[in-house]
């Protein structure tokens, strides 16, 4: 039986990799790897919070940002691969959340988890279209989503930059069923889901695409309820499923020596042992796309990808 062949080229290509048995499996029934809060590895450390914090919290972090801004950065920070390296090593998925900065004259946004990146959202999506020029194989699906200071105008504006940097590779969400041979041979390589009412009356731009997150605090919590979610059936079309830890505040200030990526590798022997008998497919118990945190210091991609294996 043919099988994914895995080396530092085939990840970085791996779609184009594929054996031809799966080309014309829909993109939806394949296993899909995802970095959830993508760009969390640029987080600003001295930027405001967001308006959505607390009042609370923002009087606490103004009284106390020596300890509040550390404890912040390491618990805010899912990713500590760029957004190359993330394409580089297999990522497809990538959860974007977009803000424009309060009090902010300028019409830069920035991708936001808590605090703000130093990143901004047009540049870095610029360099997504760079990346994808020179893998025209490779098919890339962007979530753009939890947006936060965006009136009708600044919607309307980032849409319009979103045709510009993506033009012709933006595959319309009245495509009926999406392969890899069908996007190859229309030359579409981005699938962008757009988390707002701005974006019904744009062909180009899909809904938002169903994200299952637990939640919780620790691997067996974590599978018990995915599990629960796959009992319940798997949606149409796209959807994730959230390998993502999370605490609650209490836990962090009570747990002043962790921090999100201790906790992560802690528990990634579980998933990692439950993710190995996963499988991709249009069974109601299948998965689509996995979403995770620290993607490159664990090897996520590779195990996401190889569960195509199973469709052969």
């Amino acid at each position: 039986m043919e099988r994914i062949r895995e080396t530092a080229t085939s990840v970085e290509n791996w779609m184009s990799s594929l054996p031809e048995k799966l080309w014309n499996v829909p993109l939806t029934n394949l296993s899909i790897p995802g970095s959830h809060d993508a760009m969390s590895y640029c987080l600003d450390i001295a930027s405001p919070l967001l308006r959505s914090e607390s009042e609370t919290f923002r009087l606490l972090d103004r009284a106390f940002c020596c300890f509040t801004r550390p404890a912040i950065y390491k618990w805010a920070t899912t990713q500590v691969q760029n957004i190359v390296e993330q394409l580089n090593a297999g990522i497809r998925y990538f959860d974007l959340r977009i803000a424009h900065k309060q009090y902010d004259s300028s019409n830069e946004l920035y991708f936001t988890h808590v605090i703000y990146t130093h990143a901004t959202v047009v540049e870095t999506l610029q360099t997504v279209a760079s990346w994808l020029e020179s893998h025209p194989k490779e098919i890339v699906i962007l979530a753009c989503r939890h947006f936060e200071g965006m009136d009708h105008k600044r919607h309307e504006d980032f849409i319009y930059s979103l045709k510009k940097i993506f033009g012709c590779k933006l595959c319309p969400c009245n495509e009926a069923v999406l392969t890899l041979h069908s996007l190859w041979t229309s030359g579409y390589q981005v699938v962008l889901s757009y988390d707002d009412q701005s974006a019904v009356r744009h062909k180009e731009l899909w809904p938002p695409i169903p994200y299952h997150w637990a939640n919780k605090p620790n691997a067996e919590e974590l599978i018990q309820y995915v599990e629960w979610q796959k009992e319940l059936g798997r949606p149409e079309g796209f959807f994730i499923t959230g390998l993502n830890l999370t605490t609650d505040r209490c836990f962090i200030a009570s747990h002043p020596r962790v921090s999100l990526l201790t906790l992560t590798m802690e528990n990634w022997d579980c998933l990692r042992r439950w993710l190995e008998d996963q499988k991709p497919g249009a069974d109601s118990r299948s998965m689509n796309i996995v979403a995770g945190d620290f993607v490159g210091p664990v090897p996520f991609c590779s195990l996401v990808i190889d569960l195509n294996n199973t469709l052969l």
